[in-house]
């Protein structure tokens, strides 16, 4: 069991698309957390095309957690997403109301990690870094904390310097080694090399690059749009979900034993 926080520095690199084609190509029992502060609830208007109406579940959570309950509230504010093993738990309908969840995020961090016993991974979206009500306790206690970024110039010149502050936050706390980078369209124009080979001056001469996600907007739309894509389940950019998947499969193991490591 992990908990995975996926952000991202500038613009809209595809977050929301990357956590959603993640969590539905695992073929695992996985919660998929939609923690975003822009409010909208745009997975159920995406993928669902508003064919479900969200619950308010984060606002009830912060109301159990007030009554000490949180935990025992938590299962039933998922929402089963159709013909898989995800359970979402909706984000909040505006922009508004995330301001209102500071007290939630670290209660709710550990309501997460105590599934452990449950073989279930979360995946939570976070939304672009930055934002007032950013759920950032979820970002810093993630067992991996990933940062989706395009390969052009512009995307990553944002990246730089939220990476180097991410870096020093987690190495303060004692685990940078849980920051990684998802390069979302290599090729355009540099890759994944150029990438690490540069990120890697803010990241302690680490590269930050754990894996890259094609470039693919028609299966994308399946995602971020409930479009009908024939064959998506052969589609490049599942391909390159499932290689996320197992990499940061790896990359948590890793630093799970360098963590026991140093603790013992």
């Amino acid at each position: 069991m992990a908990v995975i926080a996926l952000t991202s520095a500038s613009g809209s690199p595809g977050v929301t698309t990357t956590a959603l084609g993640w969590a539905l190509s695992r073929g695992r029992t996985t919660v998929l957390v939609d923690a975003d502060p822009t409010g909208g609830a745009s997975m159920l208007a995406g993928y669902l095309r508003g064919q479900m109406v969200p619950p308010d579940a984060l606002l009830e959570l912060w109301a159990a957690q007030q009554q000490g309950r949180l935990r025992a509230v938590l299962p039933s504010l998922t929402m089963s997403l159709p013909g898989s093993a995800v359970g979402l738990l909706p984000g909040t309908r505006s922009h508004g109301q995330a301001r209102g969840l500071v007290g939630l995020w670290e209660p709710l961090l550990a309501a997460f990690k105590a599934l452990e016993g449950t073989g279930q991974d979360v995946l939570v979206d976070v939304g672009r870094l930055g934002l007032a009500g950013s759920p950032t306790p979820l970002l810093h206690g993630a067992d991996l904390a990933l940062v989706a970024c395009r390969a052009d110039l512009v995307s990553l010149s944002a990246l730089r310097s939220w990476l180097a502050t991410l870096h020093t936050d987690l190495e303060d706390v004692g685990a940078a080694s849980s920051l990684g980078v998802v390069l979302v369209g290599p090729g355009r124009p540099y890759s994944e090399a150029e990438v690490g080979k540069v990120l890697a001056k803010v990241c302690g001469g680490r590269s930050p690059v754990l894996a890259s996600v094609a470039w693919d907007p028609k299966a994308a739309a399946a995602f971020s749009a409930g479009a009908q894509v024939r064959r998506l389940d052969s589609s490049k950019l599942v391909a390159s979900l499932r290689n996320l998947d197992e990499a940061a499969r790896k990359q948590i193991a890793s630093t799970t034993r360098d963590l026991t490591g140093v603790s013992s």
